[in-house]
């Protein structure tokens, strides 16, 4: 069968309605019935899923997963940091051109590549590309000394959240007196974060605009956002009538993505966390193939 062949025998199994794994949650298209099973699937192999997908424009949920749960989202997080940022700047509070320093305290492993870097000092707004381009832990940490967590956390708290929060810094291991997580949220807050990012309501439409500039360089698709086939080094401009943005989070054991992406057809919306025991490179094998169903019909649905 080519490829040309599978795609409508796809599409038609998925009008078929073909039954889904029981699970607590709610398939509100039945074009969404494949990404459903593959997270039960992982709920029945022990994983805590959740998940949502939304209409930007209608907002009328297409998929729900247990996505009032509170799971930790890891990298996540740092969207609220983005937005504080992005509003100072509106407010005029900083300017884009102000340098900041890395310390020996903000140093810090894993993601990101100014530790890689000789620079000392960067300007405001390069830190928060770095943030949303590589998820940047040591400019994270730099940018929390800059504007303080506490009112990363009163940002959110502004904008509604109650489950959503950016925990701590960026620690390359967490003590008895830190916090467990970077990072925690709910799919159903997160999502619906990500639609009002889109439509210019996060703060103002200006911060709005500018947080989607960052986010829209991210280079990690290779959770639900695998299913775009967009270059992961250069997807800012539409490509084949697709625009995304979107923020990854990856822990040990759990891999979370939130974002959005415009189509020909429509606009979505979507949050999708998964928190699973990360023993066997099979299961994370598995993990990243159901969030990558889930992408395909995102996809399916905007396109």
């Amino acid at each position: 069968m080519t490829a040309a062949q599978a795609e409508p025998s796809r599409r038609a199994r998925l009008r078929g309605g073909e039954p889904g794994a029981r699970h607590k949650g709610e398939v509100l298209r039945s074009d969404f019935t494949d990404g459903f099973t593959a997270l039960a699937h992982l709920a029945l192999t022990g994983a805590q899923v959740s998940a949502r997908v939304i209409d930007v424009r209608s907002g009328k949920a297409l998929l729900s997963v247990d996505d009032h749960v509170v799971l930790p989202t890891a990298s996540i997080g740092k969207v609220l940091l983005l937005l504080e940022i992005a509003a100072r700047l509106d407010e005029q509070a900083h300017s884009r051109y102000d340098l900041l320093d890395r310390t020996p305290d903000d140093l810090v492993g894993d993601s990101g590549v100014w530790q890689y870097l000789h620079a000392p000092s960067l300007p405001l707004t390069d830190l928060a590309s770095l943030v949303a381009a590589t998820s940047d832990n040591l400019a994270t940490n730099v940018l929390l000394r800059a504007v303080g967590l506490d009112a990363v956390r009163a940002r959110g708290e502004s904008l509604g959240l109650k489950r959503t929060a950016l925990l701590d810094r960026v620690r390359d291991r967490r003590g008895p007196d830190d916090a467990p997580q970077l990072s925690v949220g709910s799919a159903a807050e997160l999502t619906t974060l990500f639609a009002r990012i889109a439509r210019g309501e996060a703060v103002n439409r200006a911060v709005s605009s500018r947080v989607s500039d960052w986010l829209a360089l991210n280079t990690d698709l290779s959770m639900v956002s695998s299913a775009f086939a967009l270059d992961p080094l250069s997807h800012v401009r539409s490509d084949h009538g697709l625009s995304l943005f979107n923020k990854t989070g990856t822990d040990a054991g759990v891999r979370s993505e939130a974002g959005v992406l415009r189509g020909p057809r429509a606009s979505v919306a979507y949050t999708v966390t998964v928190q699973f025991e990360d023993h066997v490179h099979t299961t994370r094998l598995a993990v990243l193939q159901s969030m990558r169903t889930i992408g395909l019909d995102i996809l399916e649905y905007v396109h």
